[in-house]
This record gives structure tokens, sequence and C-alpha cells, in this order.
């Protein structure tokens, strides 16, 4: 039965992320991009303004915003997703990972600006947002909107909380032999210790803990693409080549066409950076921000890191070590990639799934009660906390390929009603854009925003 409902499983996923999806995706990505003018070209701005102390209306700053969104997407798609899709589609697979984060910036800041204006202020005085409220609002399709909470839910237990718990578990019992049950209980009690707190108690966490990790886990990769330097050349090309021709079998990979490529690319870049998922801006609307462009710029930023940086220096480093060539799976070709580093490579990689792991379970717990909220109301909040918490064992203690693939299914379907209501918005989009976009007003106050504060008051 258990293999009858796997196969169900696999076999609605290839249909979910089949062409017509990745078609939407990156077709979305791509048209957001020239509809406002290559907005990917201030980056830069929006890494300055994530760094300064932002004085508009809001829940938490734009910098605990972005790290917030960054827990939840840098996680074991940075590591897990990046060995799966060079071992589904070939080194070719990783140029489309990182192309889909490159147009992927316009699409997160696209959907971070749409939530920040369609925000409201929720019964206990704090500020909530995201594509359920853009749907009902700005499309009025409240029926959408319900949909995609509900996906969201759903979505946040499997790639929020199971498959999280489940990858650190397994990979702390294969390397120090800890039992998953302990794992599962330690990882429950830190996280309950955090979410009670609400927002600004996970928004502080992610504060400190966001830029340790992603600072421990990226000068790791520079060690080892350093110690593997020579092979560089050769990687380049075998990742531009095969991202057009294929990848023929060589050691112990069986071989991928173009098709596997980019769906492995495209699939695992969204797992990763979860650009049109429609996740991150849940958390972005909580943001202080003068107007939503400043925020969507800080937005946006979180795709840039984590999958043109992160996904992409990883990808590097796998394909450096050939470490992909060797008929492993997932977390193995990441763990025979840093085995390069010796006794150290196990206990680094370790540490940094735990905490990829553990801001990755924290960012989408606030996800998944937001999405609760607009559905069930305010207080279903402590019950959707305490079930989280339990789930956090269960994922860490059992077999979950099931979950694996339902995952993929649960963010297929958030994408689409949220990449509807960009498409349909875009005009929207491209007149805020403009009218706060340039050097005379991305310092103004939106009175839209000043509005929403007052009503909070």
């Amino acid at each position: 039965m258990y293999l009858t409902i796997e196969k169900w499983i696999n076999q609605i996923n290839d249909v979910v992320w089949g062409p017509i999806l990745l078609i939407l995706l990156f077709g979305t990505h791509i048209f957001l991009t020239f509809r406002l003018g290559f907005i990917q070209r201030f980056i830069g701005l929006g890494i300055k303004i994530s760094i300064k102390k932002e004085e508009g209306k809001g829940d938490i700053s734009q910098f605990a915003a972005l790290t917030t969104a960054l827990a939840a997407t840098i996680g074991t798609g940075n590591i897990v997703g990046v060995a799966t899709a060079i071992s589904m589609g070939g080194p070719g697979a990783l140029l489309w990972m990182w192309l889909t984060g490159v147009f992927g910036i316009a699409t997160k800041y696209s959907e971070a600006l749409l939530s920040i204006k369609f925000r409201e202020i929720d019964k206990k005085g704090n500020i909530v947002g995201g594509p359920m409220f853009v749907l009902e609002k700005g499309l009025k399709q409240k029926w959408l909107g319900i949909i995609f909470a509900v996906l969201t839910v759903i979505a946040s237990f499997g790639i929020g909380n199971m498959v999280q718990a489940n990858s650190i578990s397994h990979l702390l019992n294969d390397q120090f032999s800890i039992p998953q049950q302990i794992t599962g209980i330690i990882l429950a009690l830190l996280t309950g210790l955090v979410i009670i707190g609400g927002i600004r108690s996970i928004a502080k966490v992610c504060e400190i803990l966001v830029p340790f990790m992603a600072f421990f886990y990226i000068v790791s990769l520079f060690v080892i693409i350093v110690l593997t330097l020579n092979k560089i050349p050769e990687t380049f090309y075998l990742v531009f080549t095969t991202a057009f021709t294929g990848q023929s079998a060589i050691g112990g990979f069986v071989g991928a066409g173009v098709k596997e490529a980019i769906r492995a690319g495209i699939a695992r870049g969204l797992f990763s950076n979860e650009s049109g998922l429609g996740s991150a801006p849940i958390v972005a609307a909580a943001a202080q921000t003068k107007n939503a462009v400043r925020q969507a710029l800080v937005s946006a930023t979180g795709t840039f890191w984590d999958t043109v940086v992160i996904c992409a220096l990883t990808g590097i480093a796998i394909i450096n070590t050939d470490s992909w060539k060797m008929g492993l799976k997932g977390a193995e070709i990441t763990n025979q990639t840093f085995s390069i580093l010796g006794n150290w490579g196990g206990i680094i990689l370790s540490i940094s799934l735990l905490l990829f792991v553990f801001s990755t379970i924290l960012g989408w717990s606030y996800y998944g009660e937001k999405a609760l909220e607009y559905i069930a109301g305010i207080k279903s909040i402590m019950i959707f906390r305490i079930i989280w918490i339990v789930f956090i064992f269960i994922g860490a203690t059992t077999t979950l390929n099931i979950v694996w693939g339902f995952s993929d299914i649960a963010n297929a379907l958030m994408a689409i009603p949220n990449l509807i209501s960009l498409l349909l918005l875009n005009n929207f989009i491209k007149k805020e854009t403009d009218k706060f976009l340039s050097k005379e007003n991305i310092d103004k106050e939106d009175p839209e925003l000043i509005h929403l504060e007052e009503f909070k008051k």
C-alpha cells in the first residue's frame, strides 16, 4: 500500500511539475524582469537598505524580515536540493537553477510589493499579509486566497517542518550515531521556546542565526573550491554545455537529457529560493518600511543570497569534487563533497545543516501560522504552534519518501494562484515601482502605509 501511494504521488508530481508549470514559473520570472525594466539592477540598493534602521510602519525591522525569510529559504534546498538537482539533471541543472534565481529576483520583488500594499491589521493589532490578501483584495477572489492559504498550511508541514527535521536526524544518526528520537525531541523543544513568542521572537533569533550560518557555510564552500581550483574550467564547461545538450552517462551517473536538466534545475530552484511560491511575502508584509518598494527590494535580495550565491557555490563545489559521478543521491553527494575536508568535513556539514534546518523550521512556522489564521481566525494560532512542535518529532523519526514528493506537489499548487495574481496585477506593480523607485522618491513616505499604522493605533 505504501509503495502504491508513493508511486501515485510521484506520478502526480511529474504532472504538476510538467511543462505547463515550468513555463508559467520561469515565464513569469522573465516577464516581470522586462516589465520592471530589469529590477535586478537595484539589488545593490536593496542590500544597502536591508542593513539600515528603518523608521517606517510595521512590526519588525526590514533586516529582521529579510533574515526571517532567509531563515525559511536557506535550508535543505541549498545543501540537499542542489545535490538532488545535479543528480537528476546533471551539471547543466545548476545553470537552470541559477537562472531561476537571477530572473526570480523580479518575482520575489513583485510578490513582496503586493503583500505590503494589501496587508491588514489582525485582532491582536499585528500586521498580517501575503498572497491570500492580495488574491482577496487585489483580485477580489477570496476563494483563491483561501485555496492558497490551505496549500500553504499543508506545504508548511512538509517543506518547512517534517522534511527539515528528517534531513538533520538522519545525518546526525549517520555521522555521530545520535538516535533520531533524541534529535527530534531537542529540535522540537528549541523550536517551541522560540515560536511561542511569535514573529518578534522568531525575528530576533533569525537576525543573529542567519548571518552566522550563511557566513560559516559559504567560507566552507570557498575552502573546498580553492582546494579543487584546477577543476573550475572543466566545471564551468560542463555546466554551460550540458544545460542545453544534456549529459551522457559518466562514472556512476546515469546521464540526463536537456528536459531533465531544466526540470530539476527550476524545480529545485523554487524549492530553494521560493520565488513565485508566495511564502516569503508573508513575513515581508510585517516589515517596518516607508513604502512598499523599499521592502520589496530588500525581500528580493533573499533570492540573490540564496540561489545566485549560496546554491551556485554549493553546485560548483559538488561538480569540482566529482561527487555527483559516484551514483550517490541527495545528502550523500554533499557529504561526499565535504569529505575533501577530512574529518572536519562531516562536522562542518552537520553543523551547517542543523542551523539551516532549525532556521527553516522557525521561518515556515510563521508562514503556516499566518495562513491558518487567515482561514480559521486568531484563535487557531496556539493550536497550530503545538501541532507544529509535535510534527517536528514525527518528521525526525519516520521515513519521508512520500512527504518529499508531497512537498513538491504542494509547492507547485501554491505557486499557481500566486503567479496568476502577479501576472494580472503587473500594471499595479509597475505603477508603484515607477512612483517610488527614483532618487528623489525612494525615501518618500507612502500615505497608505501611514494610514495603516494610524488604524493600528
